[in-house]
């Protein structure tokens, strides 16, 4: 009998991805809240420089980043030698599991973390351990409960997605300390920039030589389309995962914007502050109707109704009215939406009908 080529283990076991809704049929005025997308879009340096880029774009771009490696260690205080960058910080998430994972090993992840790190672990061949939270919240406890002799990483998202919800620092540095020396933490901060005063997971890295945080450009900087993320990390730990990046998995025109999007504190200050402001007002007029929502320090809130058959009506009603949220129920929450939150516009629009749903005046 003749043999078909055959895929590593656990790669048949991932699903396919299926992205979010962006159209409604009927519906020209349509409101796009699943993404959690930066609803200002990206500031006027970015677009400078990458209209810049356009007439070069028959050359090879610079294969060690320098430039934004730079401006990154500039603006968030650390060693640009520590700093890689990839092709949103998916790409930095997947050069971690390649790099310290393998078949039969373990990867630890939580009740509601990020889909994508149990996806990353069968990529590996590994073997994901999901532990459960506390009330939305990242259990450190069940953490360390959880951790073999066969245990490589431990991934969590902080803020975390789907549930916005935070991790303490004293609580991250108990993890850290509990953890075996030679299972590396990673720290996943997308969201760290709409958190007055948080660096991200930089003190951790700095303080302990198997932790790494990932950042990206997709969330405030408003740079989703082009894919660009970056990870910082001991120089042993950079040095393994630059081994596994190809030499241009990053184009010019993406390291221009990326520079310049750093290097554009008014306009992130201006959408931390913007975000702040709506996501409390949702927060609490979502509170004020008896719906469930913990405190949010992302670009999203998370809505809890009261089961999975109201959070169905609920999301039928928003698409009848143009507007596209996130059903949750693949993170465990079934009776959840999240709703990213836009302009003022947007957000009195979500609110409204809502309201008319639940029959609030």
């Amino acid at each position: 009998m003749t043999k078909s080529p055959q895929p590593q283990p656990g790669i048949m076991d991932i699903a396919l991805y299926v992205s979010g809704e962006s159209t409604v049929a009927g519906k020209s005025d349509v409101l796009k809240l699943s993404s959690n997308e930066n609803p200002y879009g990206f500031s006027d340096s970015v677009r400078d420089a990458f209209v810049r880029t356009v007439g070069e774009l028959h050359r090879y771009p610079t294969t060690d980043h320098g430039p934004l490696r730079r401006a990154i260690g500039e603006m968030h205080d650390v060693d640009p030698d520590r700093v890689i960058c990839g092709v949103g910080s998916d790409e930095v998430l997947q050069f971690i599991t390649t790099a310290y994972a393998g078949v039969g090993d373990e990867i630890i992840t939580t009740e509601h973390g990020f889909s994508m790190y149990p996806i990353l672990a069968k990529q590996a061949g590994a073997v994901p351990v999901t532990v459960a939270e506390k009330d939305r919240v990242v259990d450190v406890d069940a953490i360390l409960a959880a951790v073999t002799d066969k245990t490589r990483i431990v991934f969590i998202a902080n803020p975390a997605n789907p549930t916005g919800t935070m991790v303490e620092n004293g609580e991250l540095i108990r993890l850290i300390e509990n953890l075996p020396s030679d299972v590396l933490f990673v720290h996943d901060g997308a969201y760290t920039e709409y958190v007055d005063e948080f660096d991200g997971g930089k003190s951790l890295v700095d303080q302990y030589p198997n932790v790494i945080m990932t950042r990206t450009f997709s969330k405030i900087y408003g740079l989703g389309g082009l894919r660009i993320g970056w990870g910082y990390a001991s120089r042993d730990i950079i040095d393994v995962l630059n081994r596994l990046r190809q030499p241009f998995n990053l184009s010019q025109t993406q390291m221009a914007a990326a520079e310049a999007a750093v290097r554009d504190r008014a306009f992130v200050e201006k959408c931390r502050t913007e975000n702040a402001k709506w996501r409390d007002w949702m927060t609490n007029a979502l509170r004020q109707m008896g719906i469930g929502c913990d405190d949010s320090y992302a670009n999203f809130v998370l809505a809890r109704f009261a089961d999975a058959d109201e959070a169905a009506a609920m999301d039928a009603a928003l698409k009848a009215d143009g507007i596209i949220v996130r059903r949750v129920a693949g993170y465990g929450i079934a009776e959840g939406l999240r709703i990213t939150v836009g302009d003022e516009s947007a957000c009195r629009r979500v609110i409204h009908t809502i309201a008319t749903q639940k029959g609030v005046r």
